[in-house]
């Protein structure tokens, strides 16, 4: 007799299991705190023309798969039209047994589009003419998607010199979800390359209409796009690093270097970039603790590894890895320097490197006053280890280390509008895990009061910690 597959019960192992999630977990609104979703899409309310469109393009999980199955390359970022490539990919899944691509493409067809047939390069056409033509449907707009995943809040990822316009017409539209700007300040920080960087300065005026001289008037610029992202609603920031940067520096010795940049137009010698990183880290986690602001980072990506396909593609096309940076040091040393002061701000550390997972638990423990539940946060495990595996990992050490019922619960960190799924992925995988616990004797059998637990980590615990309300703005400034 077959088993079968994705059934309502999926990954949920026991009866405890099950009650927590289709009781509790399931009927949560969606809070998706850190993603890459278009805000110019959501506010057109774009209607894709195909499930290519919508699925493979800008989907570097899906190219890297591609790629290790022999797919040539214009299948993946090149000029084969829509439905050959959607051939290749439905080609290629079979082969990704085990690889969370499976579960995500199955969960992603049958929530969105009722099709459980599964995907291969036989079912291709059927499954893509059948999707394409839904697609076509007023209910799979871009908005609509949302609205069926049941999305209260989505928070874009916007950098210091984007005009939210976007955003804005949303909140004149009076869309009931709220769709909120993040500070993505990563290219003001990014000293390395003199010519890069004076561009960004140059840009970083027109948006804050203010000549940029010296390193005071590049703060006021920073901190007048700050105030913007604040009217426009915006409550978090978020930084991609390798690691932290921690070095001591003088005000003196950062004027100099940013005079060194901008005047001279000189490079920067290695030393000279880490302090400016360092400072630049410190002056805008101290704007986002007075606006009481969550900053989040993301630690431990080795990116654009393949210098060939990185000058034929550019940047996040699919050739970036987990790192092996040393964390721990210069993270106290940047927390510890933020807490001295009392402007250490509620914090969200990422980590790609699983090795390092008990390592951000025990951080955040580190740093937790009691002045605010769970006021740094050991994050969900996301891009590589956005996974079964590396999600169980990530709860249990957050479990064995800190409070995981102060979690506060997963995000998709996706530039897909088919990508809401994954939090009933994550949400299976935590019922399942307080599920096996309590049958094991190992919890109370106490389903009201862990049940309430898993829904506060599902939305509960998000809603209080970012301050988010149910409803849009009403104005913008």
């Amino acid at each position: 007799m077959k088993k079968p597959f994705l059934t309502d019960n999926f990954l949920l192992q026991t009866e405890t299991a099950q009650q927590l999630y289709h009781e509790f977990a399931k009927p949560m609104p969606i809070i998706d705190y850190h993603c890459h979703l278009p805000p110019d899409q959501i506010a057109s309310d774009l209607t894709f023309d195909n499930l290519t469109q919508i699925w493979l393009y800008g989907d570097h999980y899906k190219w890297r798969a591609m790629r290790a199955n022999g797919v040539d390359e214009s299948y993946c970022t090149g000029k084969q039209d829509d439905f050959a490539k959607f051939q290749k990919w439905a080609e290629t899944v079979p082969y990704t047994l085990r690889n969370p691509l499976y579960h995500w493409t199955h969960l992603e067809l049958q929530r969105y589009f009722g099709i459980t047939e599964t995907l291969n390069g036989k079912s291709a056409r059927r499954i893509y003419d059948s999707c394409t033509e839904q697609l076509q449907s007023s209910e799979f707009t871009v908005r609509n998607l949302l609205r069926r995943m049941n999305v209260e809040t989505v928070c874009t990822t916007d950098d210091p010199v984007d005009s939210l316009e976007h955003h804005q017409k949303l909140l004149d539209a009076g869309f009931e979800i709220s769709v909120l700007p993040t500070f993505r300040p990563d290219k003001a920080m990014a000293a390395e390359d003199v010519a890069t960087f004076n561009q960004y300065v140059t840009r970083l005026e027109a948006a804050s209409n203010r000549e940029i001289r010296n390193f005071n008037d590049f703060l006021d610029a920073l901190r007048q796009r700050h105030d913007y992202f604040a009217a426009m609603g915006c409550k978090l920031s978020d930084h991609g690093l390798e690691q932290i940067y921690a070095e001591d520096y003088t005000e003196a010795e950062i004027h100099a270097i940013f005079n060194k940049l901008r005047q001279a137009g000189q490079s920067l010698t290695k030393a000279e970039v880490l302090k400016f990183k360092s400072a630049m880290l410190v002056y805008l986690a101290e704007m986002d603790w007075e606006k009481g602001w969550t900053q989040q980072f993301h630690l431990g990506a080795l990116r654009n590894n393949n210098s060939r396909m990185l000058r034929q593609l550019g940047p996040d096309t699919g050739w970036d890895s987990i790192g092996d940076f040393s964390q721990a040091r210069a993270l106290a040393r940047f927390l510890d320097r933020l807490d001295t002061t009392n402007k250490l701000a509620k914090t969200i550390l990422y980590n790609l490197n699983p090795g390092d997972n008990e390592l951000m638990a025990t951080m955040i423990g580190n740093f937790n006053d009691g002045s605010i539940a769970g006021k740094v946060q050991f994050g969900s495990g996301w891009w590589f280890l956005d996974q079964k595996e590396g999600m169980e990992r990530q709860l249990n050490a957050l479990s064995n280390m800190g409070l995981l019922s102060r979690f506060v619960g997963m995000l998709t960190d996706s530039r897909s509008f088919l990508s809401y799924p994954r939090h009933e992925y994550f949400r299976r995988i935590l019922c399942n895990l307080f599920g096996n616990d309590i049958e094991n004797g190992e919890l109370p059998d106490d389903i009201d009061w862990t049940g309430q637990v898993v829904q506060k980590i599902c939305y509960g615990n998000a809603k209080t910690y970012f301050g988010f309300s149910s409803k849009p703005m009403e104005l913008a400034v």
